[in-house]
């Protein structure tokens, strides 16, 4: 049976105190033979935040990225984006939370990082895990974010939850994580970072 005060005591004792230099995570895990990540070019630096929002119920809140966009439009996300020059991971990502969600630095208090995860498109993600009080109002950032949205804790955290999919690759099959949680398809890098999120704590 999950419980949050469990849940916090494990994210003390299991998260990195400090960023993580180099990833541990990536998107061609479990694909051995279909790798697509381009190691030859430089990662770009980017923060995400993964708010757990201290309701009743605890819950991970996270977006839907707006359909119009250039890249991933429409997937599930963190809030977060690139880190800006002499930027810390921590200030990037309560930067981009107050940008895309409006719930100012204040409300969030800050448990730990998780390892930095690699994508597809080259982007050296720093995971800062944090809980946030429930008394704040959200203001969507109209141009980036389709709406936003929050999942039990206790789902994501229950390995049964996570699915594993498989697609094909330039004739080599693909496999990643989803989360499907009632209409939201939460899969990628998402699912990536919520699966280490639960491996990191109780694996």
């Amino acid at each position: 049976m999950f419980k949050f005060d469990d849940f916090l005591e494990r994210a003390g004792q299991r998260l990195l105190k400090v960023p993580a230099l180099s990833w541990n995570r990536s998107d061609d895990d479990m694909n051995a033979k279909a790798q697509m990540i381009d190691h030859g070019k430089p990662a770009k630096p980017a923060a995400v935040l993964v708010p757990i929002i201290l309701r009743a119920e605890p819950t991970v809140l996270l977006t839907e990225r707006h359909k119009d966009l250039s890249n991933h439009a429409g997937q599930i996300s963190f809030p977060g984006g690139r880190i800006d020059n002499d930027e810390t991971p921590l200030a990037a990502a309560l930067r981009e939370a107050d940008e895309e969600t409006g719930i100012a630095g204040s409300h969030i208090d800050p448990l730990g990082y998780l390892d930095c995860y690699l994508t597809v498109t080259n982007y050296l993600v720093t995971p800062v895990v944090a809980t946030v009080a429930t008394d704040f109002t959200t203001q969507v950032q109209a141009s980036e974010v389709e709406m936003i949205f929050e999942v039990p804790l206790e789902f994501l955290m229950d390995v049964k939850n996570c699915q594993t999919h498989v697609r094909d690759w330039k004739g080599i099959e693909r496999r990643y994580y989803v989360y499907q949680f009632g209409a939201h398809h939460i899969w990628g890098a998402t699912a990536g970072m919520i699966r280490n999120l639960h491996d990191t704590l109780y694996a």
